[in-house]
């Protein structure tokens, strides 16, 4: 799980491009908020004045990753954008190592199946089989969670040196998503002591209102957690107990196998 905030690099480091971050940063603006962008937002966004804006803005339309309202002006991401997600996600092998077993729990369960890999304090969905009972729509591969109060996030942090794990709650932003979230430090150590002795995760309700998650880590062939399987369903049509009886078993049984075909790469 990488410590280093790419958002927060250093200013004196002499190997950083700065028109690179810019630019990334202007892509980085866009998101289910603010789907399109005047030229003036755009600049006010991300920090630039208006000669500048339209220099990032008119480059990156050029090479395909913005497209431009002829009439209104505004700005949009461009189905080329998704390109950078495709290439991650087919050149990465643990997903693709993953894939299988995602599609099995998938079939087996008909509940929502992911695949998420820390970053930071953060985990980034990777992979999503969604279920027919449709949890959150809203959810897609891509969206980043708090690691502390999902249960992926916990299955992962829960594999790591105490101190490490520590480390990182402590520099998360704890607060409470709903009345059901754990969010002092004792309570979380508490709770990733019983992750650990138990071998999974679960969340009841957590980020969520009413979704209980049970998952597990996968590990690299050092035994550091590099991902986790959940699985995902709602309190109206399981309990607490009863989806931790159904599902803990499939996904430590699904994540050993993903860590065993792993540690081949």
């Amino acid at each position: 799980m990488s410590s280093d905030d790419p958002k927060s690099a250093d200013d004196t480091d002499p190997l950083m491009v700065r028109s690179v971050e810019k630019a990334f940063r202007v892509l980085e603006a866009f998101d289910g908020t603010n789907r399109s962008l005047s030229l003036a937002q755009i600049g006010a966004n991300v920090g630039l004045d208006k000669s500048a804006a339209q220099r990032f803005t008119h480059t990156l339309n050029r090479l395909g990753y913005l497209q431009k309202d002829p009439v209104t002006k505004r700005f949009e991401l461009s189905l080329r954008s998704l390109e950078m997600a495709r290439h991650f996600i087919t050149a990465n092998p643990l997903v693709n190592q993953a894939m299988p077993y995602l599609l099995h729990l998938s079939r087996e369960t008909e509940e929502a199946v992911n695949l998420t890999l820390p970053d930071g304090t953060e985990i980034v969905f990777a992979a999503r089989f969604m279920s027919r009972h449709m949890l959150n729509t809203d959810v897609v591969v891509g969206t980043r969670m708090p690691a502390f109060c999902t249960a992926p996030g916990r299955a992962i942090l829960s594999r790591l040196p105490p101190a490490e794990a520590l480390s990182l709650i402590e520099r998360s932003p704890l607060q409470a998503f709903t009345p059901q979230t754990v969010h002092t430090v004792d309570g979380l150590v508490e709770r990733l002591d019983a992750a650990r002795g138990a071998g999974y995760a679960t969340t009841w309700g957590e980020f969520f209102p009413g979704d209980l998650s049970v998952a597990a880590a996968v590990l690299d062939q050092t035994g550091r957690p590099v991902a986790a399987v959940n699985i995902g369903v709602s309190n109206a049509r399981y309990t607490p107990e009863k989806a931790e009886e159904t599902f803990a078993p499939l996904v430590v049984a699904a994540t050993r196998s993903i860590s065993q075909a792993a540690s081949t790469f």
